[in-house]
């Protein structure tokens, strides 16, 4: 299995080349792509060095699977010329997400509406990965009505700049900024642009992913994104109205039986999801499940998953172990890892 992984010095990609390597995905051959810049660098995977190379001269090395986490611009130009060359691209940017010609996936939800047609498969927005991962097996069951979602979104999902501009701020020192104002002993309802109707992009992602997703255009979803001087992983308040009445002791059962969920909910002895729990997991973490006493038919949730990993990273390697699982990925041979 040849693997191209596209933004691999980055954040995302560096991540991405930890769950390969954690998860032993067949990598006979590892592609490391980056910018220019960094080309001829190395990065390490499994013990060896792999030099990083041009994304013209992994085009040409007809990977079987490429893995991109280098941004919308970078997607929409090279996704098109890796899937020409029977490559299957799975895009952590923005993208693809709402092409409807693009499947947008999330492997414990919907990969089964994957085909080996597919060539270029996007992977969702951190935020809502995590959300439809709680909310899909209650839907199955329920029928969901409404979402009212808040995030409280670690600096980890900006990138490096954001981090340090956390980290320096902490010490005192003077910083180069990711954000409009000081991040550290503050949070920022402001995650992406604003657009025309008051809302920004992350937030109307999770409106417009969420439907997708679920396969269910009439769910209606409204959303508050909001940055928080946390790394390690995003948390979401997640208010829920179903068709049908719901007891709270099923509710548990179907998450705690729901493939990728970790229910951590006993609020008597202080138990409930936080991001340094999910720090590092690839699991999606439920609690401090309650009823909506307001009005009929409407639950609370607490949702908390790492961003890097269960929120890109982890869910595009998912993604390809499921195409393999269904033979649209295929193992050529079982040659040893070779060193490009």
């Amino acid at each position: 299995m040849k693997v191209a992984v596209v933004g691999a010095t980055g954040l995302v990609g560096s991540k991405m080349l930890q769950v390969l390597e954690e998860r032993n995905f067949p990598v006979t051959k590892l592609f490391p792509v980056a910018s220019e810049r960094s080309v001829g660098k190395t990065i390490k995977f499994k013990g060896k060095r792999y030099k990083i190379i041009s994304m013209e001269a992994a085009v040409g090395k007809k990977p079987d699977v490429a893995i991109f986490s280098a941004g919308g611009s970078v997607s929409k130009e090279w996704a098109p010329r890796f899937a020409e060359k029977g490559t299957v691209v799975i895009d952590n940017s923005s993208a693809w997400r709402m092409d409807p010609d693009k499947k947008l996936i999330v492997p414990e939800v919907n990969a089964q509406v994957l085909t080996k047609k597919d060539k270029i498969i996007a992977n969702p927005n951190c935020s809502t990965i995590q959300m439809v991962v709680a909310l899909k097996p209650l839907h199955d069951v329920y029928r969901i009505k409404r979402v009212v979602v808040s995030t409280y979104q670690s600096v980890t999902g900006t990138g490096v700049k954001a981090v340090n501009q956390l980290m320096n701020e902490r010490k005192g020192k003077s910083v180069d900024r990711a954000y409009p104002y000081q991040i550290d002993l503050n949070l920022l309802p402001h995650i992406d642009v604003f657009t025309e109707n008051g809302y920004t992009k992350e937030e109307m992602k999770m409106v417009n992913e969420t439907k997708k997703i679920m396969g269910d255009d009439t769910i209606r979803v409204t959303a508050t994104t909001v940055r928080v001087p946390v790394i390690g992983g995003h948390s979401e308040s997640v208010n829920v109205e179903f068709e049908k009445d719901f007891d709270l002791e099923t509710i548990r059962k179907i998450l705690s039986a729901a493939p990728g969920i970790v229910l951590v909910d006993d609020p008597a002895n202080l138990q409930y999801p936080m991001p340094l729990m999910a720090h590092d997991k690839d699991e999606v973490f439920v609690g401090r499940i309650r009823r909506d006493e307001s009005q009929p038919n409407t639950l609370n949730l607490w949702v908390v998953s790492d961003n890097l990993r269960k929120g890109a990273a982890t869910n595009a390697v998912q993604i390809a172990e499921y195409l393999l699982s269904q033979g649209i990925l295929k193992l050529k041979s079982k040659k040893t890892p070779a060193t490009v």
